[in-house]
């Protein structure tokens, strides 16, 4: 139990950090569902206003951390051996600064809202490092390149790349629903995230919204879809699978903005998870160092493809 409030300054090497895994290293032990629970509550402020836990703080900025208690007795979760095996060889790339993992489909980047083991957690555990920061996001069910900071100066410059338009190329690959017409190269519409009463999150065409750009390339036709390789300009939540969706050609197996009965006929084809991969990242380093990662298309998806008629 931390006995008092305690107000602490970001410095220029804690900037960048999200504000729950900050919360994670500050408060040794405690379980997600308690950071997430008093930021919250509004028990957590930065710069005396709330925070979202995704927040990326910034040198300078003022956190205020509540007392919370701790049980000593509820160890952290901690990865199985199965996939500790999976993790190690899924590595595609590692130099002094980051490391590129093939992220299998199923494992949520980060713990939180029912998930008590996510990939950051269980590769800072197997690799016996506590800094370890996500430099960008995968929904849960899509596959394929992340890329993680092992040092604070690494995460601020790839932040830095991010934010630049093709600071970092990402290239996934999609099957969607129908045929995609190869007029149809770029979807240019704003998103804007909505939360629905049960709490779920969704995000939506808006002209309000943030603008929102990808560049879609078709690969192959296949009988009733279309294989896309898919290039996000920007970064948005959900980005790819809205933007296919507002196509009027939504992601085969996406649950949240497909349709139920193709995707019941693609499970029945072989199809049990979202079809959204991403396969490749291309950027530059400030030392001039290009890096060019490749992750191959999961078995399970390529054996469906493969017995799939072409057109």
């Amino acid at each position: 139990m931390s006995e008092s409030v305690r107000f602490l300054t970001i410095t220029p090497d804690e900037m960048g950090q999200r504000l729950d895994n900050y919360l994670s290293r500050i408060l040794k032990g405690a379980p997600k569902s308690l950071i997430y629970r008093i930021i919250r509550k509004g028990e957590v402020r930065v710069n005396k206003g709330r925070a979202k836990p995704e927040r990326k703080l910034q040198a300078g900025d003022i956190v205020r951390v509540p007392p919370v208690r701790l049980n000593e007795q509820t160890p952290s979760p901690r990865p199985g051996d199965q996939l500790k095996a999976l993790l190690q060889s899924s590595i595609l790339f590692e130099n002094s600064g980051l490391l590129i993992v093939n992220k299998p489909s199923g494992l949520a980047v980060h713990g939180g809202s029912g998930i008590n083991l996510g990939l950051v957690e269980a590769l800072r555990q197997i690799r016996d490092d506590d800094y370890l920061e996500l430099v960008h996001r995968l929904d849960r069910d899509t596959s394929g390149c992340i890329i993680l900071a092992k040092k604070r100066s690494m995460l601020r410059q790839l932040h830095s790349r991010l934010r630049e338009q093709g600071g970092i190329e990402k290239n996934y690959l999609a099957l969607v629903q129908g045929h995609w017409s190869k007029r149809k190269s770029t979807i240019d519409v704003p998103l804007k995230k909505n939360e629905l009463k049960s709490g779920e999150r969704i995000v939506r065409v808006d002209m309000e919204g943030k603008p929102s750009k990808t560049v879609f390339d078709v690969v192959s036709y296949y009988q009733d879809c279309t294989l896309v390789k898919a290039k996000p300009i920007t970064g948005r939540t959900h980005q790819i699978r809205v933007h296919a969706q507002y196509a009027k050609h939504p992601l085969v197996g996406d649950e949240k903005y497909g349709t139920d009965e193709f995707n019941k006929l693609m499970k029945s084809c072989g199809f049990r998870r979202l079809f959204l991969h991403a396969s490749s990242l291309q950027f530059s380093l400030e030392n001039g160092e290009s890096i060019d990662v490749s992750a191959p298309l999961p078995e399970e998806l390529e054996k469906a493809l493969r017995a799939l008629p072409k057109r």
